[in-house]
């Protein structure tokens, strides 16, 4: 069977530049799953230090799965995108439940799995079970819109049936796995989002953007993404070796973490002067301390941006029952200091703890 030149350059390209990563030694579906999940939205060197987290604490997927959920939650704290460390979880209790601790070893079943879509169907089935399904992820489009000079938006349903039909076209039966990986690999390391260095890419030839000088131009993507402003006053709360802290509920951001007592406002002008009504509460516990205020940390999610100033309160160690009280009556919780590094937290909280050290 002839394969078409774009699919036989990048096969020879693959070998000779190829990182060498733990999740391509092998043909473990949980390995695999486990780094594709982890990689979602997020670049390999930030990536690979979680993934060998993980691998060595959960080596089995029924490890991952008998785990608390609170313990997994650490494990990913810093990583962003929560939503992603839940759907790991209740997808290991998913493969241990209900297919016996074995991944399905096909693409429309892998599909069934909590948190798996077509890209990490398609990467599970084509790595570990040499299916001929291909992937495509935002490398993928890159390559493919540049070579073959598409400008149909990637970001509609359109453009993604074209780009998967275009994909499914040119994987090879042979070895689907090795494409995959070698498109994926070209568009990270040669067809980057800026500045590709063209002059040395050995698919320039017949490469419809470089030819047409639109490189930069390509992959089109329309849809623009609604940027809500948020502004948070945090109270850290401290009462000896203890400190109140409170787990996120369902319904917004970082679910499942720890951060502390807070008040959202509607202004940000306000934000280092806001105190939360819950702080009039405090101050009828006892000697209630303003320790200091911080300055006003920016974070930067995908569709929100946050704005946040914390200030500390020192509670008299006498007032500890009282405290204890006020926390269970409030839905915070009163834990010892040094317990705090345990829990899962946002990677805003990380920052601020940081720079109080």
């Amino acid at each position: 069977m002839s394969l078409h030149p774009f699919v036989n350059t990048l096969l020879d390209w693959y070998p000779q530049h190829k990182r060498d990563l733990p999740w391509r030694n092998t043909k473990d579906p949980y390995i695999i799953w486990l780094s594709e999940i982890i990689l979602q939205q997020t670049r390999v060197a930030q990536g690979l230090p979680y993934f060998l987290r993980f691998a060595e604490n959960y080596p089995k997927v029924e490890n991952l799965a008998h785990a608390p959920s609170e313990e997994v939650m650490r494990l990913w704290q810093g990583l962003g995108y929560y939503s992603r460390a839940r759907n790991l979880h209740e997808c290991a209790k998913m493969v241990v439940d209900e297919f016996g601790g074995n991944f399905p070893e096909n693409y429309k079943e892998l599909l069934q799995l909590k948190g798996v879509g077509t890209y990490t169907a398609a990467a599970i089935a084509s790595f570990a079970f040499g299916q001929t399904v291909a992937v495509v992820d935002g490398n993928v489009f890159r390559v493919l819109s540049r070579y073959f000079g598409i400008s149909t938006d990637i970001a509609s349903p359109a453009g993604k049936r074209e780009f998967e039909d275009l994909a499914n076209m040119l994987i090879p039966d042979e070895f689907p796995g090795t494409f995959n990986q070698a498109i994926m690999e070209f568009g990270a390391l040669q067809c980057t989002p800026k500045s590709p260095d063209c002059s040395e890419c050995p698919l320039r030839t017949g490469c419809i953007a470089f030819r047409e000088k639109k490189v930069a131009e390509l992959p089109v993507k329309i849809k623009k993404l609604k940027i809500r402003e948020r502004y948070f006053k945090y109270a850290h709360i401290t009462c000896g070796d203890f400190i109140v802290v409170k787990k996120r509920g369902e319904g917004d951001i970082w679910q499942g973490l720890f951060d502390f007592p807070m008040a959202e406002i509607a202004d940000k002008s306000q934000l280092k002067e806001y105190l939360p009504d819950f702080v009039s509460e405090l101050k009828k516990l006892g000697t209630l301390n303003v320790e200091k205020s911080s300055h006003t940390y920016k974070h930067i999610l995908t569709h929100q941006r946050i704005f946040a100033n914390f200030v500390m309160f020192v509670i008299d160690p006498s007032q500890i029952k009282q405290l204890n009280d006020w926390t269970k009556a409030s839905g915070f919780q009163l834990v010892e200091s040094y317990k705090l590094e345990a829990l899962g937290k946002p990677r805003l909280i990380l920052k601020y703890l940081n720079d109080e050290k």
